[in-house]
């Protein structure tokens, strides 16, 4: 059993207060469910990056099994690590797609817990699942240490590869934040050219992007993995839904992180 690592601090412990904190992360936002293959979502605290992560949630529909890829900002476990731990969260447990996960052995990425032991990148992520789909589907956490180009793309070739295979109706979702620490206007400016090659289905603009600008998008290889994933099966056009930061909710506009809530389909 994978037991939550940031309960209590980047979302609430108690499950009724977890409840009204997604509730008003949805407030006003209608529920229409699009044909979605992947997504990039934020993964601060709720009361920073909650209602930018709603406008993708909001989107989403019902999926066999919810692929999600999240950067390995802790330094544990294998370079690239999936798990197939029970997740529990406080709106319940999760249970690992064996069978997908089953299908990665001998490949790069390995099965490895302690890489997700501690790592919130993911975790965030499920709540806004339990919250719209409760109990019935699947996940499959993979964590990249490894985020260069070559590792993200190999990682989502194989995992379009086994979806693909395996019949099941899967929704694969990057969990990134975008620029940390600067300026809200610089913020932007580094943040929409990134963006603008996500919605260009371009993973090698990305890379370019990220160092021509030298910029701190944390999740750049999952949004890269997911990405290479879609377009394998299909993914014609991406769309932002939300673009916000930090400074919003802080108030201070002189170092925020950029947050983006993106859907591929």
């Amino acid at each position: 059993m994978r037991q939550p690592a940031v309960a209590g601090q980047f979302y609430p412990l108690r499950p009724e207060n977890l409840e009204k904190e997604l509730k008003q992360c949805f407030e006003g936002l209608e529920i229409r469910e699009r044909d979605i293959l992947g997504a990039v979502c934020p993964h601060a605290g709720y009361v920073y990056s909650g209602r930018v992560a709603a406008y993708v949630y909001a989107a989403l529909s019902k999926a066999d099994t919810y692929v999600l890829f999240g950067p390995n900002h802790t330094g544990y476990g294998s370079p690239v690590s999936v798990s197939i731990d029970t997740w529990k969260t406080p709106l319940g447990s999760l249970e690992v797609d064996r069978e997908l996960a089953e299908g990665l052995s001998g490949s790069i990425i390995d099965m490895d817990e302690l890489g997700h032991r501690y790592e919130h990148s993911i975790e965030v992520q499920l709540p806004f699942l339990q919250y719209r789909f409760d109990h019935d589907f699947r996940i499959l956490p993979i964590c990249l240490g490894m985020q260069d180009e070559e590792t993200a793309t190999e990682v989502g070739s194989l995992i379009a590869n086994l979806v693909s295979k395996s019949g099941k109706k899967v929704t694969f979702i990057a969990s990134s934040d975008f620029t940390h620490y600067q300026p809200a206007n610089l913020a932007r400016k580094t943040d929409e050219e990134i963006i603008e090659a996500i919605l260009n289905l371009d993973v090698s603009g990305i890379y370019e992007s990220l160092y021509r600008r030298n910029a701190s998008v944390c999740g750049y290889g999952p949004i890269s993995a997911m990405l290479t994933a879609s377009k394998k099966l299909g993914a014609t056009r991406a769309e932002l839904l939300k673009y916000s930061n930090s400074g919003e909710v802080s108030g201070d506009m002189n170092a925020v992180v950029g947050y983006a809530a993106i859907v591929v389909e």
